[in-house]
C-alpha cells in the first residue's frame, strides 16, 4: 500500500513537471517569436529598400570598396572578432559567449552589403540575429548552459522563418543544422511555437513570404528519377567546391592582403569590376529574381558558376551576410539548365537544384524535403526526397560551417563525432 502510494506521489510530481515544461517552453518560443518576427520583418524591409534602391542606381556597386571599409571599421569600433554562423552554432553544442552587440552590426553591415551589390544572401544573417536573441534571453531568464542551447536554437528559428516564410523548416532546420545525425527532440516544441509565431508575425507587418508553385506533379517514371538524381549529384559535386571555395578563400585573401581594410576594398572593387565587365547585375545581392526566372526555364549554362564566384570573393573579403540564397541561386539555375537537358520541366529541374544544393552544402535532409514542400508545393515531394537523400550522402563530410558536426557516419550507422571537411 505504501509503495502504490509513493508511485501515485511520484507520478503526479513527474506530470507536473511535464505541465510546467510545457506551458515554460511554449512561453519562451512565443517571446522569441514576437522578438524575431518584429526583428525578422524589419530586417526583410530593409533588404528590400536597399535592393530596389540599388536595381534603380547601378552606379552605386562602385562605393562597395567604400562599404567593406565602412564594415570593418564598425567591427573594429566595437573591438570584436566578427561572429558569423559559426559562432551561433558553438554557442549550441558548447559554453560559449555571444556579444549582444553582434545583433546591429550583423544587421547594419549585411544591410550594408545587399544596397552596394555585394554578392550574400540573408538566411546566415538571420541565423546570427536569431542566436543573439535567443542567447541574450537565456542569460537575462538565468537558464542553465543546456536550456541556453536550446533557447539559441528556437532564436534562430524565429527570425529564418520570418525571413522566409517557411516555419516548417526554419524549426526543423535550427536542430537539425548543428549536430548532422542527432535530432534534440525536446526542441521541437519550442522552435516550432517560436517560428509559427515569427512567420506569421513577420507577414503582418509586411515582410514578403518566398514561393514558386510548381504547376502539377510530374509523372514518376524510371526516366524522370534518373534526371533527378544525376541533377542531384551534380549539386553535390559544386556543393563540396562552394564549401571548399569559401572556407579556404578566406584564408588565401587574408595571406595575400592581410590588413583586413585592404582586404575588403579589395574585395568591393573586384565585385565592381567584375559587374561592370559583365554588364548585369544579375550576379549580386541575393539574386531571388534571377531563382525566379530560373523557375521559369530561363538561365544560362554559366550563372551558376559566376554566382559561385561573385559570393566567394564578397563573403571571404570582408562583407556580412549568408550564404544559404547563393547556395539556392547556384543550384536553382544548375538544375534548370541540366533539367532541360535530361527532359524534365525547367521548374522541377530548377526545384531538384536549389534543394540539392541546400541540402548538399548544409548536411541537413529533412529540412530540404519541408523547404521544398514550403516553397514548391507537395506534389512533388518523391523528387524532392530523392534529391536530399543522394546530395546529403554525395557531399560527405563537407559543409558551410566548420562549427557543424557531423555526429554519425553517413555510410555506415557508426558514431564518428567530427567536423565537416574543408
Amino acid at each position: 500500500m505504501k509503495r502504490k502510494r509513493t508511485t501515485f506521489r511520484w507520478q503526479t510530481r513527474q506530470t507536473l513537471l511535464y505541465i510546467h515544461g510545457f506551458f515554460a517552453w511554449v512561453g519562451v518560443g512565443l517571446a522569441l517569436g514576437i522578438l524575431g518576427g518584429l526583428v525578422g520583418a524589419a530586417f526583410c524591409h530593409a533588404i528590400k529598400y536597399a535592393t530596389l534602391f540599388r536595381s534603380g542606381h547601378s552606379w552605386i556597386v562602385w562605393l562597395l570598396p567604400a562599404g567593406g571599409l565602412l564594415i570593418v571599421w564598425l567591427y573594429g569600433l566595437r573591438g570584436m572578432h566578427p561572429t558569423d554562423t559559426n559562432g551561433i552554432l558553438l554557442a549550441i553544442h558548447s559554453p560559449s559567449t555571444i556579444p549582444g552587440a553582434t545583433a546591429p552590426l550583423i544587421f547594419g553591415s549585411t544591410v550594408v552589403t545587399h544596397l552596394l551589390g555585394g554578392s550574400a544572401g540573408r538566411e546566415g544573417a538571420a541565423l546570427q540575429l536569431g542566436g543573439v536573441l535567443g542567447y541574450r534571453l537565456g542569460r537575462l531568464l538565468k537558464l542553465n548552459e543546456k536550456d541556453v542551447h536550446l533557447v539559441v536554437m528556437c532564436g534562430m528559428s524565429a527570425v529564418f522563418a520570418a525571413l522566409f516564410g517557411s516555419p516548417l523548416t526554419a524549426a526543423v532546420f535550427a536542430i537539425e543544422v548543428a549536430s548532422v545525425g542527432i535530432l534534440h527532440f525536446s526542441a521541437i516544441l519550442p522552435c516550432l511555437t517560436s517560428a509559427l509565431t515569427a512567420s506569421y508575425l513577420a507577414r503582418f507587418l509586411g515582410a514578403e513570404t518566398e514561393s514558386f508553385l510548381l504547376p502539377a506533379a510530374f509523372p514518376f517514371r524510371f526516366g524522370s528519377v534518373g534526371a533527378v538524381m544525376l541533377i542531384a549529384a551534380a549539386c553535390a559535386v559544386v556543393s563540396i567546391l562552394y564549401c571548399v571555395a569559401l572556407r579556404r578563400g578566406g584564408k588565401l585573401w587574408a595571406k595575400a592582403v592581410p590588413n583586413p581594410y585592404l582586404r575588403a576594398a579589395a574585395g568591393g572593387l573586384a565585385v565592381a569590376v567584375l559587374t561592370w565587365a559583365l554588364g548585369t547585375t544579375a550576379y549580386n545581392g541575393a539574386g531571388m529574381d534571377v531563382i525566379a526566372a530560373a523557375m521559369a526555364g530561363q538561365s544560362n549554362w554559366y550563372d551558376f558558376l559566376l554566382k559561385l564566384i561573385f559570393t566567394v570573393i564578397t563573403m571571404t573579403s570582408g562583407f556580412k551576410g549568408g550564404e544559404i540564397v547563393p547556395a539556392m541561386f547556384i543550384g536553382a539555375t544548375l538544375g534548370c539548365v541540366l533539367g532541360s537537358l535530361l527532359g524534365l520541366p525547367a521548374g522541377l529541374g530548377a526545384a531538384v537544384g536549389l534543394l540539392g544544393m541546400f541540402c548538399g552544402s548544409l548536411n541537413c535532409p529533412l529540412s530540404s524535403i519541408l523547404l521544398g514542400v514550403e516553397l514548391f508545393g507537395a506534389a512533388n515531394i518523391q523528387f524532392f526526397a530523392i534529391a536530399a537523400a543522394i546530395s546529403f550522402m554525395l557531399s560527405a563530410n563537407y559543409g558551410l560551417y566548420k562549427e557543424q558536426k557531423i555526429v554519425y557516419s553517413k555510410i555506415h550507422p557508426e558514431f564518428i563525432d567530427r567536423y565537416t571537411d574543408f
